[in-house]
């Protein structure tokens, strides 16, 4: 029985393409649908299939991008594709990665689905035929103790990597995934082959290499799906420029992440918000050992550093510190940790400048923490001034050196900047965002809006609303 899987992001088309199609005559059965690469990656990972049939366009994962990749984890795998008419080069693409056949969309209902059943199976067939019977090579037990892992962190880079390097290439080698090998050495080249390999991954940046050892009774799958593990749960952390090789046994196992701690997660955010940790390299060192700690996944971590970026910029981006940029992507902790020293470099050359200590630093910072955290109601300088215990004078010298902006200045722009994210977000009164920013008096407030921006409040609302 030919074991089907359907990937289609267009329900009607999956299901239209399930229920029609006489998959029995042809010993066939529809044993799962997905509506993109990645859902069918998982479901191939799960269940045993001979025939994947895909739709090229598709959110998430293309059907371009998942015959890649199946291509290499499933070698047995027959794959044809459905197209639309026009997909010309997709077509060939889809050919050069192994297609068996290929089916128009537009001629579904003017061909014979027998006919196209029919020509599929033969096909396979064909294959199969040609092609001795032996066992499942990722069922073959591998009689090898140790492997060499060759991983490389970038996973999107359009480098053919291996060819470039000239790595060794014999039987004892297969490609695991999308930029990561393993090689078995042959009994006494063990040491010759390992000489090769680190001098290699001194050419390759952001790689490693593990020594994967107790590999004794193990399945080629089993390794694949051991060394994919560590590849999504364990590289990201473990990587550092200085130690790109390191030992490691299959007998480790690599536990799915589980969601963080909120409260552990909110702690470690807020305590990011404070300026200690600007001066204070214990400090410092902590909350980068607290943060990597949560060994969250890297789109959580990537979300957890945007949420920082904004409060931190809701603090400097209206200062002399200025805004601070977002890096999109990272391929490691490593350059995490590079992207918050490089911030926090900035952040002290920029108050430095200045030649006020960080006790005053802390203070200005708590301020502005303050006037944000209590924006429905008038801080007064006198006020902050005295809950900091400071003279009110100092502290609004203090206030526009370290900040660059008047206390007022500040204040008011720092209220008028939230005022607009409630006229674009919220459908709230004029009168309700005037109270929620400070100002009692409707009137007032718009005289202010309309001095910084140039409109009345309900101009700006209409006006911003209609360009998005």
């Amino acid at each position: 029985m030919i074991k089907v899987l359907v990937v289609d992001d267009d329900k009607l088309v999956r299901k239209g393409l399930i229920s029609a199609m006489p998959w029995q005559d042809f010993d066939m059965q529809v044993v799962g649908e997905a509506n993109n690469g990645e859902k069918a990656l998982e479901f191939l990972e799960s269940q045993p299939v001979d025939l994947l049939l895909t739709d090229l366009a598709m959110p998430v994962m293309s059907g371009i991008e998942l015959m890649r990749i199946a291509r290499k984890r499933y070698p047995r795998l027959h794959m044809v594709v459905l197209t639309l008419h026009q997909d010309f080069e997709y077509i060939q693409e889809a050919l050069r990665l192994g297609a068996i056949d290929y089916i128009a969309k537009v001629q579904l209902e003017k061909e014979q689905f027998e006919e196209v059943l029919g020509r599929i199976a033969g096909r396979i067939n064909e294959q199969l035929n040609q092609s001795p019977q032996a066992p499942h090579p990722d069922q073959v037990i591998l009689e090898v103790e140790q492997g060499y892992v060759l991983l490389s962190l970038d996973r999107e880079s359009d480098h053919d990597w291996f060819n470039e390097l000239q790595l060794p290439a014999d039987e004892n080698m297969r490609e695991v995934d999308l930029s990561s090998w393993i090689w078995f050495p042959a009994e006494g080249k063990e040491s010759r082959l390992y000489e090769i390999l680190s001098e290699k991954i001194r050419k390759l940046p952001e790689s490693m290499l593990l020594i994967l050892s107790d590999l004794n009774d193990c399945t080629w799958k089993e390794i694949q799906r051991w060394v994919r593990d560590y590849t999504e749960k364990v590289l990201f952390y473990e990587y550092h420029p200085e130690r790109t090789i390191i030992s490691v046994s299959m007998s480790e196992g690599y536990k799915s992440q589980t969601e963080p701690d909120e409260a552990k997660l909110d702690r470690v955010k807020e305590s990011w918000l404070s300026s200690e940790w600007f001066y204070n390299d214990s400090l410092y060192e902590k909350l980068i050992t607290d943060m990597k700690s949560l060994k969250l996944h890297e789109s959580q971590l990537i979300g957890l550093l945007y949420s920082l970026v904004i409060e931190w910029n809701r603090l400097f981006a209206h200062t002399n510190i200025g805004k601070i940029q977002m890096v999109h992507s990272f391929h490691s902790w490593f350059q995490v940790e590079q992207w918050i020293s490089h911030i926090r470099k900035m952040i002290r050359a920029s108050v430095e400048q200045t030649s006020y200590s960080q006790e005053i630093m802390n203070c200005m910072t708590k301020a502005v923490l303050m006037i944000q955290a209590e924006m429905d109601r008038q801080l007064s300088a006198a006020e902050l001034a005295q809950r900091l215990n400071l003279s009110r004078s100092y502290f609004s010298q203090c206030f526009k050196d370290i900040i660059g902006k008047t206390f007022n200045e500040y204040s008011r722009f720092i209220r008028i900047e939230k005022a607009k994210e409630y006229l674009l977000n919220s459908n709230n009164t004029i009168l309700w965002i005037a109270e929620q920013t400070g100002y009692s008096d409707e009137k007032y407030f718009s005289r202010v809006f309309r001095e910084l921006t140039g409109m009345l409040p309900s101009e700006y609302r209409v006006a911003n609303r209609l360009g998005k």
